[in-house]
């Protein structure tokens, strides 16, 4: 029994750092972003549209709504074949601080 609540309590607490770990392309633009309105957002000042099915990750990888952004937040972002915003990775503090290797 108690290597069964060991596993379990194993399998949770790996699952937990799993969900934390993400992937952010090496193509994607760097930029502060915030929701202008509807499907809009306004990234380095410039206003975008976002993508049907566009996704907004949080620091912690979590699926946000547009509208819970703040405004200014810095982000990488990649855009669709149209130049609309397509998936956008809001930083956390220690990627914000990493150098961006794109030219």
């Amino acid at each position: 029994m108690i290597r069964v609540l060991a596993f379990l309590l194993g399998l949770a607490a790996s699952a937990g750092v799993e969900a934390q770990l993400r992937s952010i392309p090496a193509q994607a633009k760097r930029g502060e972003m915030q929701h202008l309105q509807d499907m809009y957002v306004a990234i380095n000042g410039k206003r975008m549209r976002l993508a049907s099915g566009a996704q907004i990750r949080d620091e912690s990888n979590r699926i946000v709504l547009p509208t819970t952004v703040r405004p200014g937040v810095l982000v990488k972002y990649t855009a669709d074949a149209q130049g609309d915003v397509f998936r956008v990775w809001i930083l956390s503090p220690q990627e914000a601080a990493q150098r961006d290797l794109r030219k």
